[in-house]
């Protein structure tokens, strides 16, 4: 379970929005931490293939997704920051039809949607319309379909983004400990640095460019610093205060 990012550039046009960034990711909870604006967005959009990549390569599990794109999809599961959820289906008519499109067996989507929600305090809303949903039950229902088809690789953008406190601890306590359950590899975007623990592996990028990427203690060690704040603030300088 990997990702290696080598060299990957990108511009819209003249503008740069990535720059010979080199990435190697392995198993456990990976924070791509940024201000707005940093390239987050871009290397989330490379990731997922949404956006073809044109220089560098991005090797997911030991396969280049420039031509192995439709395999390797079906080994990722993917959170986006606006949601793409139905909201006139219900939660289970969402979780199932997005099972059928990984092939999955309506009983055995069966059986992992009621695992899932269980674990994500959300099965008393499986017969709710998504429309009914508050923000952060949406996003619950849209990690569950993330992780319904049990992928090996799970990306998350921004996912905490204007959810209340008790959702947001809910969330990324349940994404953490996946990583230690499932030995699945993590990849959260954000750009609040209250969302990162000392043990975590961080990469800190800023203008398109990585900054740092380490554990999280060690990088607050090299730069002599308490604390992540002082060292978000050191390395990205004039990025906006969250």
């Amino acid at each position: 379970m990997s990702i290696v990012i080598n060299d990957l550039s990108f511009a819209y046009g003249k503008k740069t929005a990535l720059n010979k960034v080199n990435l190697s990711l392995t198993m456990g909870f990976n924070v791509l931490l940024g201000p707005n604006g940093a390239g987050k967005s871009t290397l989330f959009s490379l990731l997922t293939g949404l956006t073809q990549t044109v220089h560098g390569t991005i090797n997911i599990n030991e396969k280049d997704l420039s031509h192995n794109k439709s395999q390797i999809m079906s080994q990722m599961g993917v959170v986006f920051q606006q949601s793409t959820l139905d909201l006139d289906l219900s939660v289970k008519q969402n979780l199932l039809y997005y099972a059928s499109l990984h092939g999955i067996a309506p009983r055995k989507a069966l059986i992992n949607i009621e695992l899932i929600l269980s674990q994500l305090s959300l099965t008393e809303r499986l017969h709710d319309k998504v429309r009914t949903l508050n923000g952060g039950h949406r996003r619950r229902v849209e990690i569950a379909r993330a992780l319904i088809h049990q992928p090996k690789v799970l990306l998350l953008d921004e996912p905490t983004v204007g959810l209340d406190v008790e959702s947001r601890l809910l969330i990324i306590s349940y994404v953490r400990n996946l990583c230690t359950d499932l030995g699945i590899c993590v990849l959260w975007t954000t750009h609040l640095m209250d969302e990162v623990e000392q043990s975590d592996q961080l990469i800190i990028i800023n203008k398109g460019e990585i900054q740092a990427h380490n554990q999280s203690s060690l990088l607050c060690e090299q730069y002599n610093v308490d604390d992540i704040n002082q060292l978000y603030f050191a390395l990205t300088k004039n990025a906006e205060a969250v």
